[in-house]
């Protein structure tokens, strides 16, 4: 399979679905993580230029460690809008190039707009990818994709109904969320935060709910045409 996962900003799909992602490419399928937003606002330091940057960086060594390949459409941060048709057009178009079997991305319902205004992007152009009157650089496709919306942070008022079992992958989800460096040593030395400990933590919540030592938590978008009669999360 193709798959196509698709977080707002550097470090959001390595949070909420870091070891599913490692589990597809391990199993030989390709894996593509895209960056909608830059990142350039996550710090309090650091200027936004300079962070873009160092988080593109980052974020391509993460994707690295879970064996995919990473694509920016660099939005600015708190920037992030559904309705711009420039993005939507870019957004049609990594749609269009990576060809998904299935597209892992936020819940409609999150903690801050950049992430539900990602959903809703997501949403939107996968259906007009498969519209062949909506011209991009790529061709058009032959179906709409499914999708499947991965956890929240911290879990909150979101409630799985897929699971997907990553205890042998645990260790290199982790490697890739400490790649995130900016925002790791940051949040270690002025907030307090053990962040590393913080993804570990959720992911033995959701492990306990299903039984194993560390989980993912999805649901899929019931919406049609975009359900399949096959499991689509790795075993």
């Amino acid at each position: 399979m193709n798959v196509l996962a698709v977080g707002c900003h550097p470090d959001d799909l390595e949070i909420g679905c870091g070891g599913t992602i490692a589990k597809y490419a391990r199993d030989g399928h390709k894996v593509f993580m895209c960056a909608v937003a830059n990142g350039n606002k996550g710090h309090k330091v650091i200027q936004p230029e300079e962070l873009a940057a160092i988080r593109k960086k980052e974020a391509e060594n993460a994707a690295k460690v879970l064996g995919a390949d990473f694509i920016s459409l660099d939005v600015g941060d708190l920037l992030v809008n559904s309705n711009n048709e420039d993005t939507v057009d870019k957004m049609i178009d990594v749609i269009r190039y990576t060809k998904p079997d299935v597209i892992i991305t936020h819940n409609p319902e999150d903690y801050m707009r950049d992430h539900m205004e990602t959903s809703k992007l997501v949403f939107n152009a996968s259906f007009a990818a498969s519209v062949k009157h909506r011209a991009t650089k790529h061709e058009v496709l032959d179906a709409i994709p499914p999708i499947m919306y991965m956890d929240v942070v911290a879990g909150m008022n979101f409630v799985p109904t897929e699971y997907v079992d990553i205890s042998d992958v645990i260790e290199q989800k982790l490697e890739a969320v400490a790649c995130h460096e900016s925002q790791i040593v940051w949040l270690k030395e002025h907030d307090g935060i053990d962040f590393i400990d913080f993804v570990k933590i959720c992911s033995k919540y959701r492990g306990i709910q299903c039984g194993v030592a560390f989980a993912e938590g999805f649901r899929p978008c019931i919406s049609w045409p975009r359900m399949a009669a096959k499991r689509l999360l790795p075993e």
